[in-house]
C-alpha cells in the first residue's frame, strides 16, 4: 500500500523549480556524508547515531531540533518507499505531484544533496481545491509530513476531480454545530495558545520561529502538540481528543511521553502531559489519580450570534 507525504524543497520551497527539473527531492541538514551505509529499517536506529553528528553542526540547536531534523533525513531518504506519491509546494500556491521512483543518492556539494528520483506528473494540485483539513496537514511546518489519510482526497485532485467539502460518513452527527466545531479544535488551539492557560507558561515548540510542535512525529505515532515551558526546564505533550476521552489515551500520551523523556528531553528537562477532551468519566479519572505528571483539561465549543 502507497503512502503519501508533504515534501518542502527547501527554505519557502526555493528549490522546487530545480528539483522539478532535475526529477528528485532531497534534503540537506548540514549532514555531509554519503548515508547509503548508514540507513537501518528503524529510524531510531539512525537518530541514536546521527544526533550527536547534527548537534555538532548545529551546536546552537538542542535535542528537539536535532530529532525532528534527523526524522526527517531519514524519511526522505530511507523511509519513503518506491512507489509513495509526494507533494511539495512550488511557491506559487499549488503543489507538485511525483511518484518516488528510486533509491536514496548522494550528491555532495549541490542543494539537498541527500536525494531520491521522483517522476514529476504534468498536473499540480491548486492549494484552493483542497480541503481544509488537507490543506492545513500540507501546510504544516516542516521538511516532511505524512498525508496517508487523505489518500482519496489526493487522488481525486491528482484526477482532475475537486474533493466535497463534507464527506458523508454511516455515523450519526447528534450535534451538527458542535461536531463542525470540534473538527477545527487543534488548529483553534494552536491559534489561540497564548491566550489559554496553557499558553501562559508553556511555548508551542518553534525552529527558526517556525512553529513545529504541531503534530510532531514520534515512533508511536504524531503527538498532537509538543511545548515547552518558558523557562525551558519542561516539555509538554498535549493529546486532544473530540467528545469523550477514555482510559485508554492515558496509556497513548504515556507511550509519547516516554518517546519524549528518551529521545528528546535534555538531562535537566522534565515531562509532563495534558489531556484535552470535552468530558473524562470514572474510568479516566481513576487512571489519573496515579499518573500524577499527567494532567486532564475540558474545553467547551459554544457558538452565539449578537444583534448589532
Amino acid at each position: 500500500m502507497k503512502s503519501y507525504y508533504r515534501i518542502m524543497l527547501g527554505g519557502k520551497s526555493s528549490y522546487a523549480g530545480e528539483c522539478l527539473k532535475g526529477g528528485f527531492i532531497g534534503a540537506d541538514f548540514k549532514v555531509l556524508q554519503d548515508l547509503s551505509n548508514h540507513l537501518p529499517d528503524n529510524w531510531r536506529d539512525f537518530n541514536q547515531e546521527f544526533i550527536p553528528i547534527y548537534l555538532s553542526n548545529h551546536p546552537d540547536k538542542g535535542r528537539i531540533s536535532a530529532g525532528l531534523a534527523c526524522g526527517a533525513l531519514w524519511t526522505v531518504s530511507k523511509g519513503i518507499q518506491k512507489g509513495d506519491i509526494v507533494l511539495s509546494p512550488n511557491g506559487s500556491g499549488s503543489y507538485l505531484v511525483g511518484e518516488v521512483t528510486g533509491d536514496y543518492y548522494y550528491r555532495p556539494g549541490e542543494v539537498l544533496p541527500h536525494r531520491r528520483q521522483v517522476s514529476w506528473s504534468s498536473k499540480t494540485i491548486e492549494r484552493s481545491a483542497m480541503s481544509e483539513a488537507l490543506r492545513n496537514s500540507s501546510g504544516s511546518i516542516g521538511t516532511v509530513s505524512t498525508i496517508t489519510k487523505f489518500s482519496e482526497e489526493i487522488e481525486r485532485l491528482i484526477g482532475g476531480f475537486t474533493a466535497p467539502a463534507l464527506i458523508a460518513t454511516d455515523k450519526t452527527v447528534e450535534d451538527p454545530s458542535v461536531f463542525a466545531l470540534e473538527a477545527h479544535l487543534e488548529e483553534f488551539l494552536i491559534q489561540n495558545w497564548k491566550q489559554t492557560d496553557l499558553g501562559k507558561q508553556y511555548d508551542i515548540f518553534e525552529e527558526e520561529g517556525e512553529l513545529v510542535g504541531q503534530q510532531y512525529e514520534t515512533d508511536t505515532g504524531p503527538i498532537d502538540i509538543l511545548a515547552i515551558s518558558k523557562d525551558k526546564a519542561e516539555l509538554l505533550v498535549v493529546e486532544l481528543k473530540r467528545g469523550r476521552a477514555s482510559d485508554s489515551v492515558v496509556g497513548q500520551i504515556q507511550r509519547y511521553m516516554g518517546y519524549v523523556q528518551e529521545e528528546l528531553a535534555e538531562d535537566n528537562q522534565k515531562v509532563r502531559g495534558v489531556i484535552i477532551a470535552l468530558e473524562d468519566d470514572l474510568r479516566i479519572r481513576r487512571a489519573l489519580k496515579v499518573a500524577t505528571n499527567i494532567e486532564f483539561f475540558r474545553y467547551e465549543v459554544s457558538f452565539r450570534l449578537f444583534k448589532a
